[in-house]
């Protein structure tokens, strides 16, 4: 299986997704930078975190217009999977592959420490946790509140469409335990076709044992379980 890491100007992650889906668990996996216009037989893109663009205008709201972002979202609508992180995600709804939008956290400044997220269901993105099973995964955003109108939130919910959500340390879903001021503490959804997946926590940076925690490992771990080879 072959992923495909989008790097933009001001990316940061993009090195991270590549060392956990090629180094620690073994897939293949290539950059593909923004200017180009080839996806170059990938399976899956990611579009890793970081600051594309520097965040000008809203973050997200420039990287949406480079042309490897044509390619990406022709891929999705023909039911490619992709997976945003962090600045992927506020890049996803800003190109209209996920609904809703990430805005200013409530308390309106960067937070960058580990997050309880509760796993609310089995996707192709999440097939090697449980439901319900409580996970660690650090965040680092500064715009990180997702928010949607009450239409759409509605829908997500009736739809299974929220992946994952923050939680206390024991799986509940309470005010004390979200950290950026998210619509009904949602940390992560897909889209309905269930090909598309955005979350604002990263996994990438908890990969590995050796840094103490590999909850996020089993994410990509189950994308490769469940996308072969196109």
């Amino acid at each position: 299986m072959k992923f495909g890491i989008v790097t933009f100007p001001g990316s940061n992650c993009d090195h991270d997704c590549y060392s956990v889906t090629r180094d620690v668990l073994g897939a293949e996996a290539e950059y593909l930078w923004y200017k180009e216009r080839d996806l170059k037989g990938s399976d899956c893109i990611i579009l890793p975190g970081g600051f594309s663009y520097g965040d000008y205008l809203r973050c997200g709201a420039i990287a949406k217009f480079a042309p490897i972002m044509t390619e990406v979202i022709a891929f999705a609508e023909k039911g490619g999977p992709v997976v945003g992180i962090c600045n992927g995600f506020q890049i996803l709804v800003e190109s209209g592959l996920l609904p809703g939008a990430l805005i200013k956290n409530k308390n309106v400044k960067f937070i960058c420490k580990n997050v309880r997220l509760r796993v609310e269901t089995a996707t192709r993105f999440t097939s090697g946790y449980t439901a319900g099973q409580v996970i660690t995964v650090p965040i680092a955003h500064g715009e990180g509140a997702y928010f949607a109108d009450t239409e759409t939130i509605e829908k997500l919910e009736n739809e299974g469409c929220v992946v994952f959500r923050y939680c206390s340390v024991d799986g509940r879903v309470v005010d004390e335990a979200n950290p950026n001021g998210s619509i009904n503490n949602i940390a992560g959804i897909r889209n309905s076709a269930g090909n598309v997946l955005g979350m604002m926590p990263h996994p990438e940076r908890c990969s590995e044992e050796v840094l103490g925690n590999a909850d996020g490992a089993i994410l990509f771990r189950s994308i490769m379980e469940n996308i072969g080879p196109s």
